[in-house]
């Protein structure tokens, strides 16, 4: 899961960065309403965590753009304004979840897993190609009844590809659901990925097959 996290406390944002990457979540962090504006269109985000409170105004402002565009994307607003007032304000507008500082991060963590669980505006949760089944609330790639041992990174590509499943899926639009805009990537890093996550399904018979379009992405499909 790629995570945009819109935080202007520099402390308190480095710590739940940490924390989600621990749990293998790929973080971006930016600090105020603008700069969250400007990489909203292309980073491919499957959830936000949005403070109120940023330098350039209401972070629910936010929403009911996130909701024009990405109807489904959950949000959860994280807040020290913890009036019930303010936190019906909050749910209201749109988010899916809101969770008043400071709290524990475990809590964050289970309130994340919560969000993920609710079907998605598509209805849809479990994407099928060949053998493989990925769910997309937990990021499980299943195949034949056994759950698939993949790293972090060959999820994200798994993920990227099965949603756009019989579709190209451009270079630059893999790399932006794999990496944060923070990582370090070399030109042949994501090939690696790539390469590697194509041996693990043909090992387990998945039936899917990933082609390599050189210098424009990337296709999956299920063996014909």
């Amino acid at each position: 899961m790629k995570i945009l996290l819109i935080e202007d406390e520099l402390d308190f944002a480095s710590t739940l960065r940490q924390v989600l990457q621990r749990e293998r979540f790929v973080v971006d962090h930016v600090t105020d309403i603008k700069l969250a504006r400007q990489v909203l269109p292309s980073g491919m985000y499957e959830l936000i965590l949005l403070d109120r409170t940023l330098p350039d105004g209401d972070g629910l402002s936010l929403i009911s753009e996130l909701r024009a565009n990405h109807p489904g994307l959950p949000i959860i607003v994280l807040s020290a304004r913890a009036a019930i007032t303010e936190r019906i304000e909050g749910l209201d507008e749109g988010a899916d979840d809101y969770l008043v500082k400071p709290f524990a991060l475990d809590e964050m963590l289970a309130r994340i897993r919560a969000v993920r669980r609710r079907p998605a505006v598509s209805g849809a949760t479990e994407i099928r190609a060949g053998q493989l089944v990925f769910d997309t609330s937990n990021d499980e790639a299943v195949v034949n009844g056994k759950r698939l041992q993949l790293t972090r990174r060959e999820v994200r590509v798994l993920s990227a590809l099965m949603k756009r499943k019989g579709r190209v899926l451009l270079r630059e639009s893999l790399e932006q659901a794999v990496y944060g805009f923070d990582d370090e990537v070399q030109s042949n890093t994501l090939d690696s990925h790539v390469s590697r996550l194509r041996r693990k399904l043909i090992a387990v018979n998945a039936g899917i097959e990933i082609h390599a379009f050189r210098g424009v992405g990337y296709f999956l499909r299920a063996e014909i």
